[in-house]
């Protein structure tokens, strides 16, 4: 009883924990939404405020040149995109890695904020400190594409649901069928999906040959334009385990009409 309790209460902290760092995820590109605004009002005073100065990573930063770094880094936004945006959460992530330069520095958050101008899009990376949730850092990552065209993306999902759903028929067939040892066949309709098909919503088509596809032969990601993707691998695990349903039903109803024949000549 006591371990269900300790199960209970870690389940219940960690799903908490990770619908704070949802709510904060959301904030995050609501903080970047304002500050950029600000940066391209020019009202740099109000920029640094909305900066994490009193942070570990930013305690001792020098605000003239700040300042100069907000000015050129606008300078850098307009250049390239204009003034006014559209703005979506790709993702927010708390880093950690053995190589050491590839963490997120304790007590930071970050969080790629996608941004359109209507016709082109880029992406924002911004470093968040957890306590004040304000910026330490914010760059552009080198993205610069055209708005990718979506319908193109939904119709393509047509595919990778069909292959989910004849998965899902091939082991209801199984779960209904007199064979043996049935768990191996749904783990062959499950894991055996392949070659694999990819379509993004930037880069388009690609395909790998060996590659297999987990989890029924399909996975999807909706993370603003740049992180759209459909994959779904061919169900060869599907296909021959059906083949041999019918060969198997073939099989049994030639032994059950021998049965009969035999019956009736005795």
């Amino acid at each position: 009883m006591n371990k269900i309790r300790i199960s209970i209460l870690l389940l219940t902290i960690s799903l908490l924990a990770s619908c704070n760092f949802l709510k904060d995820s959301f904030t995050f590109k609501d903080k970047t939404k304002e500050f950029v605004e600000t940066l391209m009002k020019k009202d740099y005073d109000k920029c640094v405020s909305q900066m994490a100065l009193e942070s570990e990573m930013g305690k001792n930063t020098n605000i003239d040149t700040l300042k100069l770094g907000l000015e050129e880094f606008r300078g850098l936004v307009e250049k390239n995109f204009g003034h006014n945006f559209e703005y979506s959460l790709m993702k927010s992530e708390k880093k950690r890695s053995t190589v050491e330069s590839e963490n997120t520095p304790p007590n930071t958050t970050l969080a790629l904020i996608e941004f359109s101008n209507g016709k082109e899009f880029g992406v924002f990376q911004v470093l968040f400190d957890d306590n004040s949730k304000k910026i330490i850092n914010i760059n552009t990552l080198d993205v610069k594409s055209p708005l990718p065209n979506m319908m193109l993306f939904w119709l393509f999902g047509i595919l990778p649901l069909a292959v989910l759903l004849f998965n899902i028929y091939v082991i209801r067939e199984i779960k209904k069928s007199t064979l043996s040892k049935k768990w191996l066949k749904y783990l062959a309709v499950l894991f055996f999906n392949t070659p694999t098909f990819t379509y993004s919503a930037v880069e388009g088509l690609s395909y790998k040959i060996i590659n297999f596809q987990f989890f029924f032969g399909i996975s999807f990601s909706f993370m603003g334009f740049l992180g759209s993707v459909w994959t779904f691998g061919i169900p060869l695990g599907g296909i021959y385990w059906l083949w041999k349903l019918k060969q198997h039903k073939i099989d049994e109803e030639f032994n059950t009409e021998a049965e009969k024949l035999t019956m009736t000549t005795e």
